[in-house]
């Protein structure tokens, strides 16, 4: 018999795949849309659907839009107003309702109806255009955007003549109305209005006209207007200001872009609650109300980097509201605080709340770099802190009912999240304490930190598919994906084995890292916290890949512009806070910011192959003023290394080599 020939590379994959230890390579990607400045664009050759996700302060919007078979434009709003409460008052009691084709102003040219819209081009700026054939020699397109300020969602009809002669127009006034009866409401009827005026003309060759669609909400005995335009042009507003602050330059555009994204979906999903500015997931469904992991944990500690103001004050009230479920018994604080503030859901049990929240609050404390903040903070830290203390076992274990997802998969009596949290929580409220000159208090919860880690590495630790890394829970046979944590909290004892884990075929997919290997399950949380704890850990030239992949295909793909929850659940929402995980991604990853004080923190920003610098500008965490120019990163290769300039407001605090290793400490002045 003839023996086959085998190159050593591929003996040496198949014996790696074997052992559940080849890296899983992330597949081809080709783009839907196209980068276009600030602007993503896709030019309409096939039939495709998507939806994406808008906020305002009152109102949120999901546009499902896309080209049907016959080449006709889908187009269907499903408006959500969070303040207008139905009964009963429970998480998802948002006023909701779809609105399709009957919500369009009929339009005719030269006196007869006009035919199916041919949809030809998308773009997405933080505001949807969708632009359409709509007879020879004419185009409409329509800009969607929330109100920023006010409960509407806006629609601009713009009709251009691109033919050679005038054209005869006419817009149908549009009228409809709706009263909810008063009895399903928490604040009795609600009025659900769309409206467009009439206009009509003759439109010359080149010209232009529009009209404006508003889909609003309200009270019943409430007036409310809202200006189209005015509306158009604030929703830009914001979005620029968004752009402005902590600015990523990179020469990959696609993950400036990504970026910057990000920052908008993040910061947008702020409801002006009758309990103050929150935070909201979103999804059709998360509003009004808050959660331990998506505001504590995810985006709260982001804010203060952005220096969005609403952001700020949302996380403070987020954190105020868990504050009122403080107790002598140290029964657990709810998962949920929702109902604007007048309620809470506590389904699942603890998750391990309390180490989300120690985590997250100390985090974000220490990230706004105002001892007055971390005053304000550190009861609810210490009340956290000594509840996971009462949930500790003899080997130093905290337990918990449940994880983030909530009993969707085994968690066990004790899990590694709410285990790893703890000692973040540990380690944050030792830099605060330290910061605040309790150094007798610091120097105990460095010891508490210390102690919770290596319990972590005797309880946790284990071998796992064939790689060195950790078990979930006791009795935990298959990899999962959130042995990600310890390396995004700076815990490497199992670094080696932990990242070769996440990179092999039995947890990366192409939509990521999966929860469970050997299930299809993917959260998309758990890949950004898996590409944040890789970078930190300085797996640089292993991780770009796949973070190029992960943001081209985000950013443009089939569903865009942003991160999404999960699949199969949700069916891939654009959750907000996700999008805050993927900036951590960047400031704590890619850049390795690690807070360390209220007025310091360290940096580790790893120049990958090939880039000459990369930057991070108008910073404006720990303290720096939102006056000035805030913090600027920047980095550029050097003959031996990397060169690191930091400035404030434009005056240097370091300039110097560095050899890409050790972290570099940045202290601002008082």
């Amino acid at each position: 018999m003839q023996r086959m020939f085998r190159p050593r590379a591929a003996i040496l994959a198949a014996a790696l795949l074997s052992a559940g230890m080849a890296h899983a390579a992330p597949p081809a990607f080709t783009p839907r849309w196209q980068l276009d400045g600030d602007t993503i664009r896709w030019q309409v050759k096939d039939v495709h659907r998507d939806q994406l996700e808008m906020s305002g302060r009152q109102v949120s919007a999901v546009i499902d839009y896309g080209s049907q078979a016959d080449g006709s434009l889908l187009l269907a709003r499903t408006v959500v107003w969070p303040m207008l409460r139905t009964v009963p008052d429970d998480t998802h009691a948002s006023l909701i309702r779809k609105f399709g084709a009957e919500a369009s102003p009929a339009i005719t040219i030269d006196g007869q109806p006009v035919g199916a819209e041919r949809l030809q081009q998308v773009r997405f700026d933080g505001r949807l255009a969708l632009r359409s054939q709509l007879a020879p020699g004419l185009v409409l397109t329509r800009t969607l955007t929330p109100s920023p300020s006010e409960p509407a969602l806006v629609e601009r009809l713009e009709l251009l003549n691109t033919g050679p002669a005038a054209r005869r127009y006419s817009f149908a006034a549009l009228e409809r109305s709706e009263t909810t009866p008063p009895e399903r409401g928490t604040h009795g009827a609600y009025v659900i209005e769309a409206r467009s005026p009439a206009r009509e003309g003759e439109l010359a060759p080149g010209a232009s006209v529009h009209v404006g669609l508003v889909i609003s909400g309200r009270l019943q005995n409430e007036m409310v207007y809202v200006d189209g335009s005015e509306a158009l042009q604030e929703r830009a507003r914001k979005v620029a200001q968004w752009r402005a602050n902590l600015v990523l330059e990179t020469p990959e555009p696609v993950l400036d872009a990504m970026f910057a994204f990000s920052k908008v979906r993040a910061a947008e999903s702020i409801f002006a609650t009758r309990g103050g500015l929150l935070h909201g997931p979103g999804g059709t469904r998360y509003y009004a109300a808050v959660w331990a992991n998506d505001q504590a944990e995810y985006v709260n500690p982001f804010f203060p980097y952005l220096g969005d103001s609403a952001g700020v004050q949302s996380a403070l009230t987020s954190f105020g509201m868990f504050a009122r479920y403080m107790n002598a018994d140290y029964k657990p604080i709810p998962s949920s605080i929702i109902a604007e503030g007048r309620s809470y859901w506590n389904g699942a049990g603890d998750r391990g709340d309390c180490a989300m929240i120690s985590y997250g609050a100390s985090q974000f404390a220490l990230a706004q770099g105002d001892s007055g903040t971390a005053r304000q903070l550190l009861p609810l830290i210490d009340w956290c802190l000594e509840f996971t203390r009462r949930k500790r076992d003899e080997q130093g274990i905290v337990h918990s009912d449940s994880d983030e997802l909530e009993g969707r998969f085994p968690a066990g009596k004790a899990n590694l999240s709410t285990n790893v949290l703890a000692y973040g929580g540990l380690q944050g409220a030792a830099r605060l304490a330290a910061s605040l000159g309790d150094a007798q208090r610091a120097t105990a919860l460095r010891q508490e930190a210390e102690s919770q880690r290596n319990a972590i590495e005797r309880y946790f630790g284990a071998r796992m598919g064939g790689f060195d890394t950790y078990r979930y829970y006791d009795g935990n046979e298959k990899l999962r994906a959130w042995i990600a944590l310890p390396l995004a909290l700076g815990i490497n004892e199992r670094q080696r084995g932990t990242v070769d884990a996440l990179l092999s075929p039995q947890l990366w997919s192409e939509n990521g890292v999966l929860t469970e290997a050997g299930d299809k399950t993917f959260w998309d949380r758990a890949t950004l916290y898996a590409l944040r704890g890789l970078l930190k850990a300085g797996e640089l030239e292993r991780t770009m890949p796949y973070l190029r992949y992960y943001s081209g295909r985000r950013l443009l793909g089939d569903h865009v512009p942003y991160a999404v929850e999960a699949w199969p659940e949700g069916q891939q929402r654009h959750l907000s806070a996700e999008s805050g995980l993927y900036a951590r991604v960047v400031t704590e990853g890619l850049f390795g910011i690690e807070a360390t004080s209220l007025r310091s923190f360290t940096i580790a920003p790893r120049l990958p192959k090939g880039w000459p610098r990369m930057a991070l500008r108008h910073m404006r965490a720990f303290g720096a003023s939102e006056d000035g120019d805030g913090i600027d990163i920047v980095t550029t290769r050097a003959p031996r290394g990397q060169r690191v300039q930091v400035r404030l407001d434009g005056k240097t605090l370091l300039d110097q080599a560095w050899d890409g290793k050790a972290p570099l400490l940045v202290t601002l002045p008082d």
